[in-house]
């Protein structure tokens, strides 16, 4: 088979956390620099520009995000049906670009704002840590040092059951 048959299948048949990574955007050069990243998943809610196909240029915000059509529907871009009404038309993410992202939900902030640069925090007091833990691990190196002889012994026990039943099952074989 072809190399892009087998691309077309494998996206074809991908399971829905691949395909969920698929409907990924750029953000536009604004966003990058507050950010520190280059493309987030398309979430309802988002305002995008489209780049490329016969709706380029194109703003307005995302309505719909389906995993099953592997794209977005956006405020304003619909097509006429020939019975009458209108049909929202599906873009892939790869042609838009996210130019304000919808921040209502927590845990997206925090993702987004955490991929930010680390900057240098002041070191807290040592020399307090250093004086707790001494007393502490002597204790804990006790326990640890115990609790391993004992599943030792559990397992030689075990050892010795399975070679006993060894040498009888080859017996009864013969």
């Amino acid at each position: 088979m072809k190399p892009t048959t087998v691309r077309h299948r494998m996206m074809y048949i991908a399971p829905l956390h691949y395909v969920s990574k698929q409907l990924a955007a750029p953000l536009s050069d604004e966003l990058q620099e507050k950010y520190h990243q280059h493309s987030a998943r398309v979430v309802e809610g988002d305002s995008v520009k489209v780049l490329r196909g016969e709706f380029k240029g194109i703003e307005g915000k995302v309505t719909h995000v389906s995993t099953e059509r592997r794209g977005v529907a956006i405020e304003g871009i619909k097509r006429e049906k020939l019975k009458g009404g209108n049909v929202d038309i599906y873009i892939h993410p790869s042609k838009v670009m996210i130019t304000t992202l919808n921040l209502e939900d927590k845990w997206r902030q925090n993702r987004l704002e955490g991929q930010k640069p680390k900057t240098a925090k002041p070191a807290p007091a040592e020399p307090q840590k250093e004086v707790t833990k001494p007393k502490e691990q002597p204790k804990d190196a006790e326990k640890k040092e115990q609790k391993p002889k004992q599943k030792e012994t559990k397992a030689a026990g075990k050892t010795e059951k399975t070679v006993s039943k060894s040498p009888k099952t080859k017996k009864s074989d013969k």
